[in-house]
């Protein structure tokens, strides 16, 4: 049995950790398991998932007073799932625009050997970009055609954060020497899988606005992780 942990950085989800943990662990997938990676959330995110992991097995928590940001929280996530020795590892959004029901499928793309990395996808067929307003999905489309082109990745949802990875792919990877401290980390472990040669396969999903709690993804740290880029590729060269 492969044992499988899903990562989810969080920043005040206190509305949304509860019934996400319970819809992941209902899934009643074999070997799978939840580690929150809480940025030590001023609405006691941390403790509203001590509670939901006191009555179910499987639920992991990391709370990080030190220093904060969607990078470095997604990485801390990944180096603490390695030493719990996981064999594949997930990621997700805490806010359901990532819904569980489709990990069973990026799971298996894994679980069969089908890739070493696999993205949960809009923009492949079956995908969708559901409930968001036309200046969001320009900006994304803009986005991830300028990524895309400049990186030379093949993924068409390049900036998605519904991922999941083998254990080797993400060693190989050498997490400690990442440089994103935001959202940007996306595709520097993207960026670097490619480079290495790991192969890819994208699964559709429908990724849905959150209905509960705040984004914390403003215009200025888009704008940062636009700028990453450039700076990315000129490190691969």
């Amino acid at each position: 049995m492969l044992r499988t942990i899903v990562t989810i950085p969080t920043y005040n989800e206190r509305e949304n950790i509860d019934p996400l943990l319970d819809a992941i662990l209902n899934l009643g997938a074999e070997g799978l398991e939840t580690l929150v990676v809480d940025d030590d959330s001023p609405d006691r995110t941390a403790a509203a998932v001590q509670q939901v992991a006191s009555r179910r097995p499987g639920v992991h928590l990391l709370v990080r007073t030190t220093e904060r940001g969607r990078g470095t929280a997604g990485v801390a996530g990944f180096r603490r799932a390695l030493e719990m020795k996981a064999d594949l590892v997930f990621e997700m959004d805490a806010d359901f625009s990532h819904h569980p029901r489709h990990l069973p499928d990026m799971v298996r793309v894994l679980r069969d050997r089908e890739a070493d990395m696999v993205v949960g996808s809009r923009f492949i067929q079956g995908g969708r970009d559901a409930d968001r307003p036309f200046r969001r999905r320009l900006i994304s489309e803009l986005a991830r055609r300028y990524i895309r082109l400049v990186l030379g990745v093949k993924p068409q949802d390049v900036t998605s954060g519904y991922r999941g990875f083998t254990a080797a792919l993400l060693e190989a990877c050498d997490l400690a020497t990442c440089r994103a401290s935001g959202p940007s980390i996306l595709l520097e472990i993207l960026f670097r899988a490619t480079l290495k040669g790991f192969s890819i396969k994208e699964v559709p999903i429908e990724f849905c606005d959150r209905t509960r709690g705040q984004s914390t993804l403003t215009f200025k740290i888009l704008l940062q992780s636009l700028i990453f880029v450039p700076r990315l590729r000129m490190r691969g060269w």
